[in-house]
């Protein structure tokens, strides 16, 4: 596959999960690529990080647990790649890869499950709210009011933007499907051993500090994209990420979490709880905190936007190489 088909491959790609997402009625029976990538990590972690392991072997272990899942990740997919160029037609196999591809982003997912908040909280009010966002967070939503479960959704939105549709993205643009499939096994892995728990901190060590490396570029862009989709609120999503992306605690969540914040003229993020926990985070923004499911919604419409904006940078990159080649 020669370089200047990527971006088309990105295009192609973006469109078929924006119209079709994943088929959930294959989940039953074949399952879904990260499901399968999770039971690979989840073996990882019973065999090579056991509690008895000294903590420098369980380390090494989550290295090479880590190196080992980029390989089953990526090398099948290049030999595809490959392959399916050499017996199919170009357009055919540009095609299938992009099918492929698009099973690897989740625009549409992300769409409908912060809609199911807004509509939980519409609809059943502050219970349904905390159930509905409890299926997107990972903080503890028992003592979330109103407010609290609007604004989880709203930063889940704009984190996940930048984890589950920018950065895999970015990745099929530069690798094509190796180069997803890769993104997507390492945030994978981070998503499941990269916390900072007793169990995880030594051998998720790797996992997260790749992650945090590999959405380094996507984090930015998905800002450029939410300010760039906000229209007159572009120049206040640009003041929140100057000032307070940099405070979050994540190196990356906060450039998402900040434009969307002074986009929408809201403040995010701030104090949380995770089980019994309490995290000091920093507010990103300068508006109300009192968030509501009409919030969500605007939220959502900005974020659609935001992909168009993506798709359109993409399809011009594309249009701009095919004239050049």
């Amino acid at each position: 596959m020669t370089f200047d088909l990527l971006p088309l491959l990105l295009v192609l790609a973006l469109a078929i999960e924006a119209a079709c997402g994943y088929p959930q009625a294959l989940i039953p029976r074949i399952g879904h690529p990260v499901i399968w990538l999770g039971g690979l990590i989840a073996r990882f972690d019973r065999h090579f990080n056991r509690p008895t392991m000294p903590k420098r072997r369980r380390r090494l272990n989550g290295l090479a647990a880590l190196v080992l899942l980029l390989a089953v990740a990526a090398v099948p997919a290049a030999l595809v790649q490959v392959a399916v160029f050499r017996v199919l037609p170009p357009w055919l196999a540009l095609a299938v890869l992009a099918l492929a591809a698009s099973t690897l982003l989740a625009q549409r997912s992300l769409y409908t499950h912060v809609a199911a908040v807004a509509t939980a909280l519409e609809t059943g009010g502050l219970t349904a709210g905390r159930q509905a966002v409890s299926m997107i967070v990972g903080r503890n939503v028992s003592v979330l009011d109103e407010a609290g479960v609007a604004r989880a959704a709203i930063e889940s939105l704009a984190e996940n933007f930048s984890d589950g549709v920018t950065a895999p993205a970015f990745w099929c643009a530069v690798g094509g499907l190796p180069g997803i499939a890769a993104y997507k096994a390492v945030n994978t892995a981070d998503s499941m051993i990269g916390h900072k728990t007793e169990r995880h901190l030594h051998f998720g060590w790797a996992a997260a500090r790749f992650d945090d490396l590999v959405n380094l570029p996507a984090s930015r862009l998905t800002a450029l994209f939410i300010a760039l989709a906000a229209g007159r609120g572009a120049g206040a999503a640009w003041r929140a990420v100057r000032r307070d992306a940099r405070h979050h605690r994540s190196p990356n969540a906060g450039w998402p979490e900040a434009a969307m914040a002074g986009a929408l003229g809201l403040r995010l993020n701030g104090p949380k709880r995770y089980g019994e926990t309490l995290s000091d985070d920093h507010w990103m923004g300068d508006g109300r905190a009192e968030a509501t499911a009409a919030d969500i919604r605007r939220a959502l419409t900005l974020y659609v936007r935001a992909c168009m904006v993506q798709f359109s940078l993409a399809a011009g990159a594309a249009a701009i190489l095919h004239l050049m080649t």
